[in-house]
């Protein structure tokens, strides 16, 4: 049984995939992060997106912390751990995870395809294993982790606003996979916990959402608004905290009251 949890060390790495889009829920997220003094890995398939948010970041994270930009296919197990491997040599321990890489499928099932099922999958669910595996060893020598998830709204009613079935099916086993972390890294002093956005102004709904857009929407959300990616950048930087290590296996909705259940 583990008595008391294990402080932070002062100098801390949080790895954060899907940080490759301008208008994305990543970089915000490192934004933040950088602000609460974490050094970062920032991690997506996409080169140009990690070189421009890491020369962004560079300048701007407090004394004594580093960003490292990391171009990686999360779907691939080789580049993963040689991705891991830079990050051990060039940056303090990794204590901090958040899988934001994700990919949309605004297929219906009827017309879906194995490849569109599959590819779906590899990025949502598998990618998301496989830094969690890379991942959780590291934080268990040091003693203390956090391991944020991103599934959706979708995974819990079906979807239906952009996104359809293929895409609630991957982000409900990013819950499945996010209680089974909870449960077996919690003794190691780890934590798991989903966050589950519901309509955010990005870019994966299909391109930059239009006032229209927004407006129809947010039809039943009880704020009155869609989300910004600034919101769930406010609840990533709360779980990935010092002060979050007794939130464990939760399934946090960032949704505006959207789906209240």
């Amino acid at each position: 049984m583990r008595p008391v949890s294990t402080p932070f060390p002062a100098a801390r790495t949080a790895v954060v995939t899907g940080v490759g889009a301008p208008r994305g829920i990543g970089r915000v997220v490192a934004r933040r992060l950088a602000r609460d003094g974490w050094s970062l890995a920032l991690v997506d398939v996409r080169a140009d997106g990690v070189a421009e948010i890491a020369e962004e970041l560079a300048g701007t994270v407090p004394d004594g912390a580093q960003v490292l930009g990391v171009p990686l296919d999360i779907t691939s197990p080789e580049d993963v751990a040689a991705a891991f491997a830079r990050i051990d040599e060039a940056l303090p321990p990794v204590v901090g995870l958040v899988n934001l890489a994700g990919t949309a499928c605004p297929t219906p099932l009827l017309e879906l395809t194995l490849a569109e099922w599959n590819a779906g999958f590899a990025v949502n669910a598998t990618g998301t294993m496989l830094m969690i595996q890379a991942a959780a060893p590291r934080m268990a020598q040091v003693g203390v982790g956090r391991i944020v998830t991103t599934s959706s709204i979708t995974a819990l009613d079906g979807g239906g606003t952009f996104s359809k079935t293929a895409y609630a099916a991957s982000k409900a086993a990013v819950l499945g996979l996010t209680k089974g972390a909870a449960r077996e890294l919690g003794p190691l002093g780890i934590t798991a916990n989903a966050i589950l956005p519901g309509p955010v102004d990005t870019d994966i709904m299909g391109g930059p959402l239009t006032e229209d857009r927004k407006a129809a929407m947010a039809t039943g959300i009880p704020v009155g608004r869609v989300g910004r990616p600034e919101d769930v950048a406010a609840v990533v930087a709360f779980l990935l905290g010092e002060d979050a290590g007794y939130v464990n296996g939760a399934s946090l909705q960032v949704d505006g009251g959207k789906l209240i259940h």
